[in-house]
């Protein structure tokens, strides 16, 4: 890793650090950076801050980093194994599947954490399973991963719809959880969810040069001695596990899969030990940035996160399109 990437490393550590402490920081209840100190190191007795701090800022602000990061490598991951650069986890289905998964779930009754993160991750899954097989018999052209994703998630949105007509208590969840956001999470729901994060963000990263292998394509990949095919569902499903395990808790949080991989791409480039962990620290401030703005822009009423991050990704999204379409046509 050149020193170039190393700088632009650590400076994404920091704008993290800085990101979550914000988070943590400011609302509609103000910590001072010294409150936090002293909470944190067990100096105060103050028990508004604490109970603020432990029941509301602290979760919040773990679910966005991890969010963040899950929603980042998934887009990452996604984009690479199907060849194409407008893939990610809310535009091909993934999200849609596991939301309709979650609307399931609670209609059933089960709304426990390890309940709504099975689900989301069978519903994620399923639906990268579908894209990408429709992809692979049409050759991963762009034009089939973006339209065979946009009938996935028709299909998924009605079926949600379906099932909160048909049982009105799911409705309670998932009016939140379709736009997306971070006003209702909570740590019996986050905790199964981060450990799953957690755990596939470190194999994804153990599987860098795996990843790099399969985007030289099935033949070259298949002439290095790696089974591409099955690494290829491999990778499938670590994505929809990230994305299915973040949408648990945050709901359907739309474009940081797409975003992230295009602007960190420019930084730390297209080789995967570069380009995955700065996609998941990027993704991790994007988010909690973009939640600290959906607090504090209308205080006290609330934004959802999720509304402003479709704000900024629509454009984003029309402006990659725009440019593919020049760049075919040069």
């Amino acid at each position: 890793m050149s020193k170039r990437k190393i700088l632009s490393l650590f400076i994404m550590c920091a704008v993290v650090a800085v990101a979550a402490v914000l988070s943590v920081c400011l609302g509609s209840a103000e910590v001072s950076p010294a409150q936090l100190w002293e909470a944190v190191t067990g100096q105060t007795e103050n028990e508004v801050y604490l109970r603020i701090l432990k029941y509301v800022r602290l979760p919040r602000t773990a679910a966005c980093l991890l969010a963040g990061a899950a929603l980042a490598v998934s887009g990452a991951i996604t984009q690479a194994v199907l060849a194409n650069r407008l893939a990610s986890p809310g535009i091909i289905g993934v999200n849609s599947g596991a939301g309709f998964a979650v609307t399931v779930c609670c209609a059933a009754g089960a709304v426990s954490g390890i309940a709504t993160a099975g689900a989301a991750f069978a519903g994620a899954l399923i639906a990268a399973i579908l894209v990408a097989s429709a992809a692979k018999k049409t050759g991963s052209s762009r034009a089939t991963v973006i339209l065979g994703g946009v009938a996935v998630n028709s299909i998924l949105n009605a079926a949600s719809e379906a099932v909160v007509t048909l049982v009105p208590e799911a409705g309670a969840f998932g009016s939140d959880f379709r736009v997306g956001g971070f006003s209702s999470v909570s740590v019996a729901r986050l905790v199964p969810a981060a450990a799953v994060i957690i755990v596939a963000l470190a194999v994804v990263m153990s599987l860098c040069n795996e990843l790099d292998v399969i985007t030289l394509g099935e033949d070259t990949a298949q002439g290095l001695g790696l089974n591409a095919k099955r690494m290829r569902w491999v990778f499938l499903a670590l994505a929809a596990l990230l994305a299915g395990a973040a949408v648990s808790f945050c709901g359907l949080l739309g474009f940081v899969g797409l975003i992230v991989p295009h602007i960190v791409k420019r930084i730390a480039g297209n080789e995967s030990r570069n380009l995955l962990p700065m996609c998941a620290l990027f993704g991790a401030a994007a988010v909690t940035v973009c939640d600290l703005v959906s607090r504090l822009i209308f205080a006290p009423y609330e934004v959802p996160a999720g509304i402003l991050l479709s704000l900024t990704g629509g454009p984003f999204f029309i402006f990659i399109l725009l440019k593919g379409r020049r760049e075919e046509n040069a």
